[in-house]
């Protein structure tokens, strides 16, 4: 029993000992614009907005990482989703790039961004996001895939491509929590 009380005592103090200490600069010269951006995230909460150096990136992450998701990004911080795609899934996110966006009907996309559509925004962007961790040869097996919109969206096989609800996958990207599939097209829910 001691034994393992000292086991106990010594793995409490590697850690302590091991783990980083922070130095508070309160110099305004010191501000760069990454700290100001720290200080700009402070304000909204969650899992979303830790950093973490070490992990494996998730899908929040990898489209923030891809400038050919910046729309995709920004509608899902006006929808405030960023901790629903970081949780640990794991998640299937189809990932219209910034060409499927721009295909979209003038002004749609400046629509939905605005605070009063929020909730619209959310279901569309949800209609994106699946349970699970396939690859695109494993979709090929399904008929249909449940969103978290609660809507069903089909996946098709042409040639050797994958196609969910219309939209064809152009790439896959796996992540910490799941995997991002980039797709060619906004996937737009029937509701």
């Amino acid at each position: 029993m001691k034994t393992i009380s000292k086991l106990v005592l010594v793995s409490i103090l590697v850690f302590f000992t091991n783990c980083k200490s922070e130095t508070k600069n309160d110099s305004p010269a010191a501000a760069s614009p990454a700290a100001t951006e720290e200080v700009a995230d402070s304000e909204r909460q969650g899992q979303a907005f830790l950093k973490d150096d070490e992990g494996k990136p998730t899908v929040l992450h990898i489209a923030i990482g891809s400038k050919d998701h910046s729309t995709l990004v920004a509608a899902v911080q006006a929808a405030e989703l960023e901790n629903a795609l970081v949780n640990a899934g794991p998640l299937m996110v189809f990932a219209p790039t910034n060409e499927a966006f721009e295909a979209l009907p003038a002004g749609t996309v400046e629509d939905l961004l605005k605070p009063e559509n929020k909730e619209k925004l959310a279901y569309i962007l949800k209609h994106h996001v699946t349970p699970g961790n396939y690859d695109k040869e494993f979709l090929k097996k399904f008929k249909s895939l449940g969103q978290a919109s609660n809507e069903n969206v089909p996946v098709e096989v042409k040639g050797g491509d994958v196609y969910v609800g219309g939209a064809k996958i152009i790439a896959s990207v796996p992540a910490g929590n799941g995997i991002v599939h980039v797709v060619d097209k906004v996937i737009l829910p029937n509701n």
